[in-house]
Parts: structure tokens; sequence; C-alpha cells
């Protein structure tokens, strides 16, 4: 009679192969983190997470994030190599795949923003694909009013498959978006004096705004969107003038969710729906400062909004200039900043 037999027995030669490799992970995360500190740990285990995450079954590329195994063993949510582990998992698979996953919520709710900016439409939970049972929707914390669904505005400036890195064994490739692109369809002008910013302590939606990543400065005052971006622009411009113009929010919209990601001119970026999720909270806090949130009145203000860009001489390729006015409360925003190669 047989009493035992080993839980590997019948498992694919592939399935043991990448059990081993977690099982390695796993180890040496322990072991440098009681060396040298979690930090050192996780640059160390960093090509080896890739590695499950990009090839592994998604049952053991998920179990990079199960601290089953004991203390210090588990990747957190900012762990990655080229970009974090979840994006590197979650554009692998439908979320009719990944909501059965067990995963921690932080990171559950990137791979859902994830699935969203490459065309799902996760409201309600829904899935493209029928499930054995409902698919969990991913709790958002205060970030409940994002949709679970790209709105028209957010899909128009870029195309699905420049939205979200696509990985490779050997590296990543992340779609730029600069701002402006090019000088294409800008002009000479003569900005008007900026006028006071506001004082301390400052608009949530300007701390919001300089928060999107560590190369970008923001500043907020009473008047138009010229006016704000004259508080970065056209110093030492030629005869006074600065290269700018008018554009769509949606044309915006692609830089101010790849600056939110983290991405930079050396530092690798923290996850596309890391961005989403940023620009979603400037922009509630634009819409409703006392705190409120809603759908509803972040579409309202982006169809009212203004904006503004301009051209730096110094600009090179990470680079972000844009103004944004709402004319119902009388209140612009500039955000600007370089990163340099």
């Amino acid at each position: 009679m047989i009493t035992y037999q080993d839980p590997k027995v019948g498992e694919p030669e592939a399935d043991r192969h990448w059990a081993r490799l977690l099982d390695g992970y796993r180890r040496t995360r322990v072991r440098v983190a009681a060396r040298a500190g979690e930090p050192a740990a996780a640059r160390r285990t960093a090509a080896l997470g890739h590695e499950i995450a990009l090839g592994a079954p998604v049952s053991i590329a998920a179990a990079l994030f199960d601290p089953a195994a004991g203390p210090g063993t588990a990747a957190g949510e900012r762990d990655g190599w080229v970009g974090p582990f979840w994006e590197v998992l979650a554009v692998r698979q439908p979320w009719a795949v990944l909501s059965g996953l067990p995963l921690p919520e932080p990171v559950r709710t990137l791979m859902a923003h994830t699935r969203v900016l490459l065309g799902e439409d996760l409201t309600d939970g829904r899935t493209p694909a029928p499930t054995p049972a409902p698919a969990p929707t991913p709790t958002l914390g205060r970030d409940a009013t994002v949709p679970l669904r790209l709105l028209p505005w957010e899909q128009a400036g870029w195309e699905p498959a420049d939205r979200v890195t696509a990985y490779r064994a050997d590296g990543a490739a992340t779609a730029h978006f600069p701002l402006p692109e090019s000088r294409e369809g800008l002009g000479p002008i003569r900005l008007p004096r900026p006028g006071a910013a506001l004082p301390d302590p400052e608009q949530p939606a300007t701390a919001a705004l300089r928060g999107l990543c560590d190369w970008l400065d923001a500043r907020c005052l009473r008047g138009t969107a010229p006016q704000a971006a004259a508080l970065f622009a056209g110093s030492g411009a030629p005869h006074g003038e600065t290269v700018a113009g008018y554009l769509p929010f949606a044309a915006a919209y692609p830089a101010l969710v790849r600056a939110g990601s983290g991405a930079s001119a050396y530092g690798r970026s923290g996850g596309t729906a890391r961005g989403r999720l940023a620009v979603w909270r400037v922009l509630a806090a634009m819409a409703e400062p006392a705190g409120r949130r809603s759908v509803a009145g972040v579409t309202a203000l982006v169809a009212r909004m203004r904006c503004f860009t301009w051209c730096e001489s110094a600009d090179e390729v990470w680079h972000l200039h844009l103004a944004l006015e709402d004319p119902a409360t009388g209140l612009a925003w500039a955000v600007s900043g370089s990163d340099y190669d």
C-alpha cells in the first residue's frame, strides 16, 4: 500500500524547474536581507524575480508575492528589475486568469488597472470571458473613484500597445511621451506677466502634481494657463517669446501618466497603473478641492479644462511642461521639469 507520495511526482518537468527557481529566489532574498538589509535583498534577487514573473506558470509567478514561505520571502509591490514584477505578470494574462490568483490587495489593484490600460473593462467585476465564479473587484481604497475602464479621453492620446511596458527576458521597451513632443503645432508667443503663485499651504492639486515624480515642480495661481506657464517658461527666450500653444487634455494625459509612473532618464518605471492612479488623484483634487471625489466631477473638469504647453531651450529627452486652467474656479496650475541622460 502506498502511504506517502511526493507531491512533486507527476508535475511536469517545466513546473518543477520554475518551482526550484522560486525556492532559490526566496532563499536568496532571506539570506541577503539578513546580511545586508531588505533593499539589498530586493536588488540581488531582481533579475531572478523578473525571469519568474515573465516566464513561470501564473500560479508560480503569483507566489512571488506570497509570504506563506516565511518572513522576508515575498516580493513587494515596488520590487522589480526593469519594471515591477506585478506589471510583468499582468501583461501576460487577462483579468479572467489574474483575478483568481491569491495576491495581496495592493498588487491585485495595480494588476487590475494594468489590464484596464490594456483595454479590458472590469466594471462590476466583469471580464471579457466567462469565469467559474465572479471575478473579485479590486479594493481601491483612496482611489475608489478611479473607474475600472478607460474613459474616452484616456484612450485618445496613445495606442494600446504603447500604454504599458513590453517586457522581454533581457529587458523592456517603454514608450516615452515628452511634452511637448516637438514644436509642431506650436508657435512663438509672448507670455503675459505671471502674477503671484498662491502661498502655502498649497492647493492639494499642486502637491499632487509636484508628487508625480521627483524631477517635476508645480505651482498654482488665480489666472489663466499662459499666466501659470509664465511662472516657469520664458526665461532667457529671444525677444521675450516662447514657443508654446494649446492642446487638448487627451494629448497631455499620456505624458502625465508616464511621469506619475516614476519613469526618468535613469530610473525604471514603477508601473503605468501607478501613474494612472496618480493622475486621477491630481484631477480629483482639482475638481473637488474639498475632498469629495467622483468620476462625474473629473470628467466635467477634463471637458472644460484649457491646456497649454511650451518648449524650453534646454529640453532634451525627458521633459514635461504643461499648464492646466480650470475656468470654473479661475485657478491654473503649471507643472514643469526635465531629467537628463
